[in-house]
């Protein structure tokens, strides 16, 4: 029995993708569309390191279904910005130094990002109240809270 594809669309292109409809949304992003920003952490959805816009919302790639992502705008790392003209996010991030091994940076990266779609200005106890599920080994969180804000354009010299 031959399995009708899913249809994706990810970072702005469609894809149409022969896997199983219970096929985590994160296998199918790294191993079939080669994005690697999503990065592989715990397999619960509870560490972060997984994480990507579904319809501009925060979502755990990890325990989400390729079957409930049909007909949703799904974004990752790689499709925020470029290496030459990063988003405000991804430059804030640069420009505080908010990583050290830089393994749960994408999925701050694109909380942060959810975060401030729906609150431009947060406050730092909401920019914390929203990461508080994304885990750093690194203990960088100093860094990361700062560039959030930088992001909101609250600290000194933010990117406009």
């Amino acid at each position: 029995m031959t399995q009708k594809p899913i249809r994706l669309t990810v970072n702005g292109s469609i894809h149409d993708v022969a896997a199983a409809p219970q096929t985590p949304l994160l296998y199918v992003l790294r191993n079939d569309l080669a994005l690697n920003g999503p990065k592989y952490g715990c397999g619960l959805g509870e560490c972060g390191t997984c994480t990507v816009l579904i319809d501009g919302a925060a979502a755990r790639a990890c325990v989400i279904p390729i079957s409930g992502c049909e007909g949703r705008n799904i974004v990752t790392l790689e499709g925020l910005g470029t290496r030459d003209k990063p988003d405000a996010v991804q430059q804030a991030f640069i420009d505080e130094q908010a990583a050290q091994c830089g393994y749960c940076l994408s999925g701050m990266i694109m909380t942060a990002k959810a975060l401030l779609a729906i609150n431009p200005h947060p406050t730092e106890r909401e920019a914390m109240a929203a990461l508080r599920y994304n885990l750093c080994r690194c203990g960088t969180h100093v860094e990361i809270l700062r560039a959030v804000m930088r992001a909101s354009g609250q600290l000194a010299g933010a990117a406009d």
